[in-house]
């Protein structure tokens, strides 16, 4: 299975650096910079195209940047991102403060809005439904892309907030 992952475009909350979460945010303004990015990733699509499927969350963000990207996808709610619960809305340097490091270190042991447990259950459970699809384009979030690269190259999350994926970052994995 090989799965193409780009991380939705920039909202106003990314700016402001607060965990959004399951807020169903409006990406920004497209920048010219993150329109040459959009150009730029396009042509690696290109390269894998053509897709048995193309995948966004039940979350807008991801349905306006697969948009922007000539995309209309499936809603797939097992890609929505991490429930963040009580940090929705704040700075992922709280979340980290209240956590003593955990976000870090040992993520699996959090329950926020979801436990991250459950979590990783929603990527296993994903890459179970699809595992008979030989090429996916996935429009998602953060923490739910780092979660999967995670899974991908160690066997569990427990490494995915030692990674950053910026807005608009294609990843391509092979499973």
């Amino acid at each position: 299975m090989h799965i193409t992952l780009i991380r939705h475009l920039p909202t106003k909350w990314n700016k402001d650096n607060k965990l959004q979460g399951r807020k169903d945010i409006e990406i920004t303004e497209v920048s010219e910079d993150f329109q040459k990015k959009i150009e730029a990733n396009k042509l690696l699509l290109k390269a894998f195209a053509p897709f048995d499927i193309v995948l966004a969350s039940t979350l807008k963000r991801t349905h306006q940047t697969a948009k922007l990207y000539g995309y209309v996808p499936e809603t797939e709610s097992l890609l929505d991102e991490l429930d963040f619960g009580p940090f929705e809305g704040v700075s992922k340097e709280k979340l980290m403060t209240v956590h003593n490091g955990k976000w870090i270190d040992s993520p699996r042991e959090l329950v926020l809005g979801e436990s991250l447990v459950d979590f990783e259950k929603r990527v296993i459970s994903f890459l179970d439904k699809y595992q008979d699809y030989t090429n996916l384009l996935i429009f998602g979030h953060g923490s739910w892309i780092r979660a999967i690269v995670s899974y991908h190259h160690y066997g569990d999350i427990n490494k995915m907030n030692k990674m950053i994926v910026e807005n608009n970052q294609c990843i391509t994995l092979r499973f």
